[in-house]
């Protein structure tokens, strides 16, 4: 009888223990970008070593896209764009 107490409580213990893991975890974070779609506008800024440029809407706001080495060696501060986005970072 005792040692049928002690595995009941071995695996009590046990069982308690991977649960109170499996909520201590986090959840993965949701996709909150809020890029548009698609974006209308002037290269602001180009950064070619974060692979990154800015583009001012017709509204005002800025927005940075990632892009492609090739894409950002076309492009320079002034040029007229229409980005789309493709993926949002992180998703």
């Amino acid at each position: 009888m005792n040692r049928w107490l002690t595995l009941t409580a071995g695996v009590v213990t046990t069982a308690l223990l991977c649960t109170g893991l499996a909520f201590g975890q986090q959840k993965p974070a949701e996709c909150n970008t809020k890029a548009p779609e698609k974006v209308e506008g002037r290269v602001v800024s180009v950064d070619q070593n974060a692979g990154k440029m800015t583009i001012r809407d017709k509204s005002g706001a800025t927005h940075e896209f990632q892009a492609s080495k090739e894409t950002l060696a076309e492009m320079k501060a002034g040029d007229t764009i229409e980005a789309k986005l493709r993926k949002a970072p992180n998703c």
